[in-house]
């Protein structure tokens, strides 16, 4: 049992721990510095490991464009609103992000000029795709075909499984 009044203790602020925030840009940096420690590294600067260590910058999140939620500037559009409007990234990078939820969520924004519409799968792909979920579907056990897809688990139907 502690003897030490509470309330005549002053309070320390815990420390938070803050959210990382990682992002396309940040990556694409981050795979340019190890490179090139690499090959620093390879024509025998050892010196260069010690440097990689200690690099890093500052916040991420500055050279990114944040939004708060809804104030996301016109000429940008989420993943899901693209896939709405009929449109893909078009092989581009997120060019923004949207943060809520104290920074937990994170939605990454793409330009609608740069944006491509939706490639439509041939009739070959399609056909494969159904054979693919039919398969997943049949039983290896009985060969016959469920009305739901067989849980990998058990590798056989709820049947043939006997609840086991």
């Amino acid at each position: 049992m502690s003897t030490v009044k509470k309330s005549l203790t002053p309070r320390i602020p815990s420390q938070r721990r803050r959210d990382v925030v990682e992002n396309d840009a940040f990556a694409a940096f981050a795979r340019r510095i190890i490179r090139a420690h690499g090959r620093r590294v390879a024509q025998g600067d050892v010196e260069a490991l010690r440097d990689l260590v200690t690099l890093s910058p500052a916040n991420p999140a500055d050279e990114f464009p944040t939004y708060p939620y809804r104030l996301a500037p016109d000429g940008l559009a989420t993943r899901r609103q693209l896939r709405a409007a009929g449109l893909r990234p078009g092989g581009h990078h997120a060019v923004a992000q949207i943060l809520w939820r104290r920074g937990k969520r994170v939605a990454y924004l793409y330009r609608l000029d740069w944006a491509k519409p939706k490639r439509i799968a041939t009739p070959a792909q399609r056909e494969a795709i159904a054979k693919a979920l039919l398969a997943r579907r049949t039983c290896r056990d009985c060969g016959q075909i469920k009305p739901y897809y067989i849980p990998r688990r058990y590798g056989c139907c709820l049947d043939c499984h006997g609840g086991h």
